[in-house]
């Protein structure tokens, strides 16, 4: 049998010059925070650790796992950062939400969570400086836009400054001993919409019951020995929930979008997505006219959708998402024609496009 000491010396002493290297880019993480506030640059940029970690994976060709260079890296900026300055993020909580699980792979572990009632109340938590980021789900793959958090971000006073695309698997969590058991099911109805057809297939009689966040599902499910609730595993582990079922949800590929808010634009990053409020005269042929300036431009629009405008009955206004970043000169040209062409026009964010495959909880 081969001799382990030697092995396990040598690897005790390449986790010594790893402490040693980690310690020695805190140092430098601190330097670099002192310079950004004598030059009165923002403290943080979430976009500058999405390019080291890009950078890292493009490096490791196989060596290390992707997910894994992820996951470590995260971490190690994450602390960096809280030994300058606790960073504060707010959700829609209960913890174990998949707001929650969003949170922790953009920001990391070491970062003060504010839990939110609310999508409402994680966006107020951001513009009144409670939070400096949020992070909100605002589309979902097979249940298509989050109303909520479209209403929330259509009151101003937040720049959307990333996205991420998580994938969502939905398992049935509760104290009840087997399915038949189960009289009730609590979650949000996001989630109750993308299980649509299980739950018709597995508990037709039992009662659908909405609520704020999947997590908040699961908390009521933990009181209610008939009740269940349609949440991510780790809903399950917090509220000591067992799972009945996984993989709930109807069909592959069930992913949801989340926004970064914070109180400050995004700058350029070569790979970003602008997200424009506008209205439109009521007159024929308005809309073709907007969308137009898009095409003239060659902008690609990958989304548009029309919201209630609040301001008085039966007035709409539209939200798209346009291929580029504000300050891109195709984009800019196209916002002016808007501006000239449009009653109202509000960019909500330019802000680095998510690129890849859903990432995965």
């Amino acid at each position: 049998m081969k001799d382990l000491k030697p092995l396990r010396e040598r690897i005790d002493a390449l986790d010594d010059q790893m402490l040693e290297l980690l310690a020695e880019r805190a140092k430098v993480v601190g330097e670099v925070a002192d310079a950004k506030r004598g030059s009165g640059l923002p403290w943080y940029q979430p976009e500058r650790e999405r390019q080291i970690i890009d950078r890292l994976t493009g490096r490791s060709a196989g060596r290390f796992p992707e997910d894994a260079i992820h996951a470590v890296f995260r971490e190690v900026m994450s602390a960096c950062l809280a030994l300058q300055k606790r960073l504060s993020v707010a959700f829609l909580g209960p913890q174990g939400s998949y707001s929650h699980l969003a949170a922790r792979h953009v920001f990391g572990l070491a970062v003060e969570y504010h839990e939110a009632a609310s999508l409402s109340g994680a966006v107020d938590m951001v513009r009144s400086g409670t939070s400096n980021y949020g992070i909100v789900p605002v589309e979902n793959s097979t249940e298509g836009g989050v109303s909520s958090t479209v209403d929330a971000l259509l009151e101003g006073g937040v720049f959307l400054r990333s996205e991420t695309v998580l994938e969502i698997s939905h398992a049935l969590l509760s104290h009840a001993p087997n399915l038949p058991a189960v009289e009730r099911v609590y979650s949000h109805p996001q989630a109750l919409g993308q299980c649509r057809m299980w739950l018709a297939r597995h508990l037709p009689q039992a009662q659908l019951v909405h609520t704020a966040s999947t997590s908040q599902g699961a908390r009521q499910a933990a009181d209610d020995p008939k009740g269940a609730a349609l949440g991510s595993a780790l809903a399950g582990e917090i509220f000591s929930l067992k799972v009945l079922a996984r993989r709930c949800q109807d069909g592959e590929g069930n992913a949801t979008r989340f926004l970064v808010i914070g109180q400050e634009d995004a700058p350029r990053s070569g790979k970003d997505k602008t997200t424009v409020v506008f209205s439109v005269h009521d007159a024929a042929g308005a809309l073709y006219r907007v969308l137009g300036a898009l095409a003239d431009n060659n902008i690609n629009m990958s989304k548009i959708e029309s919201r209630p405008s609040k301001q008085k009955a039966w007035d709409y206004v539209f939200v798209a998402d346009l291929e580029g970043h504000r300050t891109d000169e195709p984009v800019a040209r196209a916002l002016a024609v808007l501006h000239e062409r449009c009653p109202m026009v509000k960019v909500l964010g330019s802000y680095p496009r998510h690129e890849g495959p859903p990432l995965v909880p």
